[in-house]
């Protein structure tokens, strides 16, 4: 049986911190250092089971007036988490070009939720570069912004979320390749609304102990690119007694969605092949509805975002393949990357794969993917930095460059 790999030394059990902010600063710093110092009792096989701190309300979808006003002037940010994560000591410095001039001017925009950041990489930037600027317009929002990099009027956009299928066919039929797009940042841990990471949930009266994303594969796509058997019961996944032969029930959000297209490319894309959702899942509008639909069946799972997650189930940790050692949903390990579902936002442009990336687009992106463009985001306080890993594959996407 896999062992449970987390940092804390705890079963994540949830009531799960769904916002990221309270009813005032004072009220959310005292929510969030609950969640972070929850009382403890010994399970039964000597672990620890930690229930976290009820969330202070219930989450709901914006009206229209306030999604206007956040395209207009991007989203009002949240109160950040107690503790921020130390910077991963690997992360390269950036070393100024002196050999050639960094100049241009730049016109781009991005999702509602990241423009105040965006702001502080191009003031520091700017800094070294004074002749380089990169200007954010609104309206703020990464899915139209990507529409406007495919149709030329902008030359970048930042997104807070993978690209949409269509946005990457689309570039595809104008242009013959496919856009140039990287990871720039962390998402969040649980801040509603930020890109928060995704948990795997059950029922709180479900005895199974964490799940693989190999097992995910079987049970949640026709495709099963992991090369699993299919998965259909509990007893496929171990559990026996009354569980054995129930069928699962699965609650998953209706493409196309950014937590379903998160999903379908880190569970169900494998060996370069496209993952397709089985058609009889419990397909839901929104991401607000799978943790309620959850909480009523004991014989069902789902997925959502950690900040959506505002009912008493259970956050299940995950492996990537079966067999594997299981990593609980954690602040720490979403901050590190440890956890499978931690997110990342991006950074995306037309580069054409024969000519050399633009010398001051290159060299902003170099920045922000540095120690010192990572250490922006710490301070900021709301995202995550990137870990070494990521940034360095960002990096050898822009050498390719």
């Amino acid at each position: 049986m896999a062992s449970i790999k987390n940092l804390t030394g705890i079963v994540l059990v949830s009531l799960l911190v769904a916002c990221g902010r309270g009813p005032s600063p004072s009220a959310a710093a005292g929510a969030q250092e609950a969640a972070l110092s929850p009382s403890a009792e010994p399970a039964a096989d000597g672990g620890m089971v930690v229930w976290l701190a009820a969330p202070a309300q219930k989450v709901a979808k914006a009206t229209e007036e306030v999604e206007e006003h956040r395209r207009m002037h991007g989203r009002e940010e949240p109160v950040p988490e107690l503790l921020q994560p130390m910077l991963d000591p690997a992360l390269p410095d950036y070393v100024p070009r002196t050999d050639i001039a960094i100049k241009g001017k730049f016109h781009g925009t991005s999702s509602d939720i990241m423009p105040r950041l965006v702001e502080k990489w191009e003031a520091a930037f700017n800094a070294i570069y004074p002749e380089a600027e990169f200007e954010i317009t609104p309206p703020y929002a990464g899915s139209t912004g990507m529409l406007k990099v495919i149709d030329g009027e902008l030359d970048f956009a930042f997104v807070s979320r993978e690209l949409k299928p269509t946005d990457i066919t689309s570039f595809q039929e104008r242009y013959g390749y496919e856009p140039f797009y990287v990871s720039i940042s962390g998402g969040v841990y649980r801040h509603f609304g930020f890109l928060d990471a995704i948990g795997i949930i059950t029922n709180k009266d479900n005895p199974i102990e964490g799940i693989s994303l190999d097992d995910l594969d079987s049970l949640f796509s026709t495709t099963r690119n992991r090369g699993g058997s299919e998965v259909r019961t509990w007893g496929d996944l171990g559990l026996t007694g009354e569980w054995k032969d129930q069928p699962i029930i699965v609650h998953a959000i209706e493409p196309w969605n950014g937590f379903e297209e998160f999903v379908r490319q880190k569970v169900m894309n494998a060996s370069g092949k496209h993952g397709e959702w089985r058609p009889d899942l419990d397909f839901h509008k929104l991401a607000f509805d799978p943790a309620s639909e959850v909480a009523k069946d004991k014989f069902s799972i789902g997925y959502t975002g950690l900040a959506y997650i505002d009912t008493g189930v259970k956050v299940l940790p995950l492996s990537e393949h079966r067999g594997g050692d299981y990593i609980e949903p954690s602040y720490e390990n979403v901050a590190s990357f440890e956890y499978p579902l931690s997110r990342t936002m991006y950074f995306a442009a037309n580069v054409k794969p024969s000519e050399k990336m633009d010398p001051a687009m290159e060299e902003f992106l170099k920045f922000i993917l540095s120690r010192q463009g990572q250490e922006i985001v710490r301070e900021h306080a709301i995202f995550l930095p990137l870990r070494e890993p990521q940034v360095a594959e960002g990096l050898a996407r822009i050498a390719e460059h």
